[in-house]
């Protein structure tokens, strides 16, 4: 038996999730039914990041283990021939018995896109949150710089969460204008659950002036959600790089 690594891309819009549920396709699902045409077997994807309904991902990262004789790095040829079109196995390679895809991951890439016009644009309707409203980028570049560093982060997470922990570590964070869209960029060693999404949320209200940027430090010293802005919705959403 031969454990396979497989890097993953896909367009989340109509999906439930990563994660496999009863009432909804998920990208893990699909590709568990690739994998069974493929070999026969019914396997148990692991993935990094159990990513929500409507997020999208450029390098989400799985693994299963199988008996088959495929060429571990054939499997991605394999696997896409029966995989719809808005799912993609970018590299599929072999790996230790021993990984995992989750509990070896160190840290992760996050982007979030805002379309920050009066008019929305269909092109992007799928993959940006339009905004309408014109956004403070200096302001919310300056609350940005208050999330890095390791801090709890429990006026950041969602309600239904199972974290053992609420502490979590911002290595990197920033804020990038090109024309009409705004990339707010995020890299930790883990996040919690809607937390980059409440992240984003919360700097577009600074944005608007609804949250001052110097009150980021006390919201978070607070561990209250409701002192936090929104929660961004998931179109913006995308998993970009997952780190080993």
């Amino acid at each position: 038996m031969i454990n396979v690594k497989l890097t993953i891309q896909y367009d989340g819009t109509d999906y439930c999730g990563w994660q496999k549920q009863k009432n909804g396709r998920s990208i893990q699902e699909e590709i568990e039914k690739a994998i069974y045409r493929v070999t026969g077997e019914r396997v148990d994807l692991i993935g990094s990041s159990r990513t929500d309904g409507g997020v999208h991902a450029l390098g989400q990262v799985a693994n299963f283990k199988t008996e088959s004789t495929t060429p571990p790095d054939r499997f991605k040829y394999a696997l896409n021939s029966f995989l719809p079109q808005d799912i993609s196995i970018i590299s599929s390679e072999l790996v230790p018995d021993s990984f995992h895809s989750r509990f070896d991951a160190k840290g992760k890439m996050y982007r979030y896109t805002i379309y920050n016009r009066d008019i929305r644009n269909p092109i992007y309707n799928r993959y940006a949150y339009h905004v309408p409203r014109k956004l403070d980028l200096i302001a919310m570049e300056k609350g940005a710089e208050c999330f890095l560093g390791s801090h709890d982060f429990k006026a950041f997470m969602a309600s239904g969460s199972n974290a053992k922990s609420t502490v979590r570590t911002i290595t990197s964070i920033s804020l990038d204008k090109s024309e009409d869209l705004i990339f707010l960029t995020i890299e930790g060693n883990g996040f919690l659950y809607n937390m980059v999404r409440i992240i984003a949320g919360t700097l577009i209200e600074v944005g608007f002036g609804r949250i001052k940027w110097q009150s980021i430090p006390h919201i978070i010293e607070s561990g209250d959600r409701t002192s936090a802005g929104h929660t961004a919705p998931p179109q913006g959403l995308c998993l970009e790089k997952v780190y080993y």
